[in-house]
């Protein structure tokens, strides 16, 4: 009877324990991207604060550079609020583990493609402030450096939150070491292997 009961404790008990990981490795995904919009917001907030103030204080090329990175600012501003209140409502959602991995793989592809724009966004403010030079153009050139700028930061932060989120997603890599898929011609079996 003994041995009954520690059988059913181990069947009943291994998909909970995943399923427990799991959901863990989800709200810390969660939290990474709370934390993630509230930098951002933060960095959008100050250059929009800094920025407007200094437009109306500066002349020439600092005036562009101040005015291009309130009105980038005011886009990240959206970004960072719209991705707080969505990671916000995902924490208490309960997910399986495919639709896990799934969310997993997403947010690191999106973070790639961003960081893949990011150095687009530097080359575009490389290519203002030199067309800028060219053409005499303050305009231009405020705005080529406030591209760089602002790509140089969206570089970091999308590469340090890709690093993180990999990191947290390794979690998977662990349950999934543990589960392996049989078929022996007639039927099969997932089986789940106990460390």
């Amino acid at each position: 009877m003994k041995k009954i009961i520690i059988i059913l404790l181990i069947v009943f008990a291994t998909p909970a324990f995943s399923q427990l990981k799991t959901q863990e490795i989800n709200q810390k995904r969660n939290e990474i991207n709370t934390t993630g919009m509230k930098i951002l917001g933060g960095w959008a907030l100050a250059n929009i604060a800094f920025g407007s103030v200094s437009y109306f204080n500066s002349s020439n090329k600092k005036k562009y550079f101040n005015q291009m990175n309130v009105m980038w600012n005011v886009v990240n501003l959206g970004l960072a609020t719209a991705g707080y209140f969505g990671a916000k409502a995902d924490l208490n959602q309960q997910l399986t583990l495919a639709q896990s991995l799934h969310d997993q793989q997403k947010i690191e592809k999106i973070l790639l493609l961003n960081t893949g724009l990011d150095i687009g966004y530097m080359a575009a403010g490389l290519f203002l402030n030199e067309r800028g030079k060219n053409k005499s153009s303050e305009r231009l050139r405020g705005y080529g450096q406030s591209l760089i700028l602002q790509g140089a930061f969206l570089l970091i932060f999308d590469a340090t939150m890709y690093s993180i989120h990999q990191n947290n997603g390794k979690g998977f890599d662990k349950i999934l070491e543990n589960v392996s898929l049989n078929f022996d011609g007639k039927q099969i079996g997932v089986i789940y292997q106990l460390h």
